[in-house]
């Protein structure tokens, strides 16, 4: 007695043709992808010298900071929400969380670090990939452990505070980092902050597609993969406009003197001073260093500039504009507010070691 084995989901006439297209198509898009990604800032820095403008003059360099960062954040939007939704579509996510359930939440909590390590985005980049986990079910703890991580532990900035501090600072401030990311995750898995989540990132087109146990093709997974990425897309690229809008407007804003009066040496709560005055600036860890350097010539002390990068770094306004599309203000606040006093213990202690 013979039996017929179940066809594969791209299997039976036409079905190869099919796949064959639709895989020549996502390479082409892949390709147009980097592109655009690679030539963004060249394409901008073309059209302000087209126009005869000065990039170094405020307005135009806040234009230039406009254009350029909501494209990179539209480009990564898209891009990361789309490569996320098909990984969801095709993996058994359901044996994903055993497994990691099964190794304990510390083995995910560093995943998650080691992600932030090895991606390089600012405080506004890395929310695509951290809606992407948080509608792949991955624990909450351990996606707001990446959001951390992501910005805060940045290769350039340690880099350059190697170069300008030291190396054994830049050893510090890497350790310190992760050990925030992951005490901050543990702290955050105590407590259930589901509810706090906005429903939108959890009703997405992919969690259907794999209903009841259905193999989806790949034409499928790529349908429902470019629907939900056109979802979270309507539904945030008000909140990056407006969100890269105030960080455009306060770009390059960073008055130094400022910091050396306010939180100079002789004043005990510099530290706090100092990070709460950088959360509102939006400047990566490669424009954030100098700064720092500067401030720390002129007589600040060293855990009041380390508590300075890391907020300036891995908090801002345009972050928790864009943030408050996905998290309710209760968790937003929580986020912000955790973290905050997290980088200030940090920087009374580098004061104590220092």
């Amino acid at each position: 007695m013979s039996t017929v084995s179940p066809r594969a989901p791209d299997a039976g006439p036409g079905g190869h043709s099919e796949r064959t297209r639709t895989l020549g198509l996502l390479a082409l898009a892949a390709l147009g992808w980097v592109a655009l990604y690679a030539l963004n800032e060249y394409l901008w820095d073309a059209v302000v010298g087209w126009l005869g403008l000065d990039l170094n003059t405020r307005a135009v360099g806040a234009v230039h900071f406009f254009l350029y960062d909501t494209v990179k954040i539209f480009l990564l939007l898209t891009g990361l929400m789309f490569v996320v939704g098909m990984l969801r579509a095709s993996l058994d996510l359901d044996k994903a969380r055993d497994y990691l359930q099964g190794r304990g939440l510390f083995v995910g909590l560093v995943l998650a670090v080691v992600l932030g390590v090895v991606t390089p985005f600012c405080s506004c980049s890395s929310i695509p990939l951290f809606i992407g986990f948080v509608a792949a079910g991955i624990p909450l703890s351990i996606t707001l452990t990446f959001l951390i991580a992501s910005p805060l532990i940045s290769e350039i900035a340690a880099i350059m505070i190697g170069d300008q501090f030291g190396w054994h600072i830049a050893a510090v401030y890497v350790a310190a980092g992760s050990a925030l990311s992951l005490v901050i995750g543990w702290i955050f898995s105590r407590f259930d902050l589901n509810r706090w989540v906005e429903p939108m990132v959890f009703t997405t087109k992919v969690a259907a597609l794999r209903a009841d146990g259905h193999v989806p093709s790949l034409r499928e997974r790529v349908d429902a993969a470019l629907e939900e990425t056109k979802d979270i897309f309507r539904s945030v690229w008000l909140w990056v406009l407006l969100g890269v809008g105030i960080g455009a407007v306060i770009h390059g804003w960073v008055p130094a003197d400022f910091f050396v009066r306010f939180a100079g040496p002789d004043n005990p709560l510099a530290v706090v001073v100092a990070t709460l005055a950088g959360i509102p600036l939006y400047v990566n860890g490669a424009g954030v260093v100098p700064i720092a350097e500067a401030l720390w010539a002129k007589g600040m002390s060293l855990g009041t500039v380390m508590a300075f990068t890391m907020s300036t770094i891995a908090l801002s306004v345009p972050q928790a504009v864009m943030l408050r599309r996905v998290l309710k203000p209760p968790l937003l606040a929580i986020f912000f507010g955790t973290v905050a006093v997290g980088i200030m213990i940090i920087g009374f202690l580098f004061n104590l070691i220092g």
